[in-house]
């Protein structure tokens, strides 16, 4: 039957797609796309703690992969938000879509790192951290459709209709599921690519598929020990590269094109891979400089102070005051000033509220 965008997909392939859909071209780019990745899964590991400074770069992950969805913020907004819980509270809508985008990342890891295995039930999880809500797998009277521009729900016109019969999304969905964590003889970055495509096919939520599937590509290269954390900046290859993004998906769902897509996918990782490398060796070279001088400067500055001060680009003076043990309003201004007279920190008055920005950082992450 000839695909007609009109009507549920309800033909949808399972996977695995063909194996002829591989050639020299393919292997050629997986190669490039596989050395990168390995090079920035031990570039990771140089980080004193992982888990904290990756959070950085979590957050612009986050923030490219909401932008991809038309939901915007500014790097300040999303600072302030995370330096303090009661300014996270107070966040607009589009900060705190980035923020549970961040959240459900890092829940989503943690899940990964216990039970060593994607599922439905995690994907949902996930599902659930983005959109904050307790909805599952979307029933078959949804109507979802994705019109021009991309969005669910919204005038213009049609591009694609997902599949809606209910025992057909869960059959999808569980052969997606078993494609992932079988089929050895693929390489686990191919296996992304492809179960990348077949979620966005699948489309099994009313909202949020984009955002879900980009965390997912991140697990599950955890799941396959691609990566000690997930740290991969992907998000802002895709937004940078957003028409062929939707241009080679839809090859897929027309003409079973599989080709430009994996490679699309697979030069993302490499150049994406590339970046967070560049950027890791940058934040690193600059905490070690700001340390020699602090330690120099100033007597209590010791090097898990210079770890805290690079955690996130803006810092309220209650997180240096637990490290010290020190909680003397007195004290802390005290110690403030000190970090601000040398220019470690920039101080910044917002209301009644004052931020410590790490504008070195802050450099970083916005080059």
């Amino acid at each position: 039957m000839k695909y007609d965008r009109n009507i549920p997909f309800d033909l949808l392939p399972i996977l695995p797609p063909d194996d002829g859909i591989f050639d020299i071209d393919i292997l050629l780019q997986w190669g490039y796309a596989s050395r990168a990745l390995a090079e920035l899964n031990k570039n990771i590991l140089r980080l004193p703690n992982p888990d904290m400074l990756v959070n950085t770069i979590a957050l612009q992950e986050a923030k490219s992969s909401s932008a991809i969805e038309n939901i915007f913020t500014t790097d300040d907004e999303l600072y302030k938000a995370i330096s303090d819980s009661i300014e996270e509270e107070a966040a607009n809508p589009a900060t705190k879509e980035v923020l549970r985008y961040r959240e459900a990342l890092w829940a989503g890891f943690k899940n990964i790192k216990e039970k060593e295995m994607l599922n439905v039930e995690a994907i949902v999880s996930v599902y659930q951290e983005v959109k904050n809500t307790t909805q599952g797998i979307r029933s078959p009277q949804s109507q979802v459709v994705i019109r021009r521009g991309n969005s669910e729900f919204r005038g213009g016109e049609v591009v694609y209709t997902p599949p809606r019969d209910k025992k057909i999304v869960q059959d999808l969905m569980e052969n997606l599921i078993h494609y992932l964590n079988h089929h050895k003889e693929t390489d686990p970055l191919i296996k992304m690519a492809v179960a990348h495509y077949q979620l966005e096919a699948i489309h099994p939520f009313t909202d949020g598929n984009g955002r879900t599937g980009r965390i997912i590509n991140l697990l599950y290269l955890v799941q396959e020990k691609l990566l000690s954390h997930p740290g991969l900046y992907l998000s802002k290859y895709i937004i940078e590269n957003k028409e062929e993004y939707y241009h080679t998906l839809s090859g897929v769902t027309q003409r079973q094109n599989w080709k430009p897509w994996i490679l699309y996918m697979l030069s993302a990782v490499k150049a994406t891979a590339m970046h967070t490398n560049q950027l890791i060796d940058t934040i690193i070279n600059q905490m070690n400089a700001t340390y020699e001088y602090g330690k120099v400067e100033i007597k209590w500055y010791t090097k898990e102070l210079n770890e805290i001060l690079f955690a996130q680009p803006y810092i309220k003076p209650v997180s240096i005051g637990v490290l010290l043990e020190r909680t003397s309003r007195t004290t802390l201004t005290k110690y403030m000033k000190e970090l601000t007279d040398h220019g470690i920190l920039t101080a910044k008055q917002d209301g009644k509220a004052v931020y410590y920005l790490n504008h070195d950082l802050i450099r970083i992450l916005e080059e």
